[in-house]
């Protein structure tokens, strides 16, 4: 590989770490063509998973600030996360189960470096669509309730007032 052709390449990774919410740093050895095609497709539109060069990695990471030198060994691919992390972390996760040649070494998310636990662990999460729909169901019941104390004050204020009417006429007629 030329000299510029390196340049140039350093370049590209370095964009790609810069413009990515993760990348997660994996071992393909013993991955065919057609695997490695299923895989980019399994990790959807948000995800670009390619094979890099160590040496031109580690250079591209240290200028976007992270660490990723001590999974940058043997032979490695990174995919590059630019939507849902966790989206990117299960389809990984359940192609290495199906194909155990995928091995994940590590990652960054958002800057913090993570370790192939992390990252297994982020696959467990759910996605953020369903969490969001969490946060919502849970407030609208909130709002519900909310409702239902504010309808009742009124009337507790209402049969509270007669209450006490009906004790002042009853104290008024006793005198």
């Amino acid at each position: 590989m030329a000299t510029s052709d390196k340049v140039a390449a350093v370049e590209e990774i370095t964009q790609k770490l810069r413009d990515s919410h993760a990348a997660v740093v994996t071992s393909y050895t013993g991955l065919t063509v057609a695997q490695l095609k299923q895989l980019r497709r399994s990790l959807g539109e948000n995800a670009q998973y390619r094979v890099v060069k160590n040496t031109l990695t580690k250079i591209a990471a240290n200028e976007a600030g992270i660490q990723l030198d001590e999974h940058l060994q043997g032979s490695t691919a990174v995919a590059f996360v630019t939507g849902d992390p966790v989206e990117a972390a299960k389809g990984l996760r359940d192609f290495a189960k199906d194909n155990p040649n995928l091995v994940i070494k590590g990652g960054v998310l958002d800057g913090k470096a993570l370790s192939a636990d992390e990252i297994k662990k982020l696959a467990d999460l759910e996605s953020r669509e369903v969490l969001l729909s969490k946060l919502a169901g849970a407030m609208k019941g909130k709002q519900s309730q909310a409702a239902s104390v504010f309808q009742a004050l009124p009337s507790k204020f209402v049969r509270t007032a007669e209450a006490l009417r009906a004790k002042q006429a009853e104290q008024g007629g006793a005198e």
